[in-house]
């Protein structure tokens, strides 16, 4: 899962976006709505945290504008307000879900996931191919049956191969996924991550290269 944190209490919103690296979730951070915006333009993003209290256009705006195309990700809007009308004007701009300040990081992180699943490509709450499952929730993976202990890179680059249902992701797709905006294109991170996750899934390999392209799963299991 990919995040953009909406906050302009830097302090806040780095801490959030700690947290959500801590459970596999790769997050990037905009100040403000105009740099919101921007990065929405540019990134494919599965859920925004959106402060309702930002400066340019505020946190009610920038919820009209993505509700108005049904690719746009979900939206989990924070604000201090908890009043039953503060919220319903949220949802009425275009809010999925709401979360008042402060909140436990567990709960947010909870939250998010259950919105990636309403996502307009929708995601079972636990994902198998071939012999390999995935579950986000308690991000855990068992190949055959057997529980896999993973990094938490590992685990977010091997949600996004099974995802992907065979297809295949290339290098920069899986930078875009898996680490954040701050991630350097030259590094040899997806290398030695494949690498590192291959030897924890075992034999018989299930995540194949495919020269000058990228990687896929494949179904060793059949």
């Amino acid at each position: 899962m990919r995040v953009l944190i909406v906050e302009d209490e830097l302090f806040l919103a780095e801490a959030i976006r700690d947290g959500l690296r801590l459970e596999a979730i790769s997050a990037d951070l905009a100040g403000d709505g105009d740099t919101a915006l921007e990065q929405l333009a540019l990134t494919t993003y599965d859920v925004v945290v959106l402060d309702r209290d930002i400066p340019g256009p505020d946190g009610d705006e920038i919820a009209r504008r993505l509700s108005a195309h049904p690719e746009s990700p979900r939206i989990l809007m924070l604000t201090a307000a908890d009043r039953l009308d503060d919220k319903a004007s949220g949802f009425e701009s275009g809010a999925d879900d709401y979360l008042t300040k402060p909140f436990a990081m567990r709960e947010l992180v909870l939250r998010l996931r259950a919105l990636a699943r309403r996502s307009p490509a929708a995601t079972p709450p636990v994902r198998e191919f071939g012999d390999v499952r995935v579950d986000p929730f308690r991000r855990e993976v068992y190949r055959g049956g057997r529980y896999v202990a993973l990094t938490r890179k590992q685990f977010a680059v091997l949600e996004v191969l099974v995802a992907a249902e065979g297809g295949v992701i290339s290098a920069e797709a899986l930078l875009e996924r898996a680490w954040d905006e701050n991630a350097d294109p030259f590094t040899n991170a997806v290398r030695i991550t494949i690498s590192t996750l291959r030897k924890r899934l075992g034999e018989p390999g299930v995540i194949e290269t495919v020269p000058g392209v990228g990687y896929r799963m494949t179904d060793a299991s059949a």
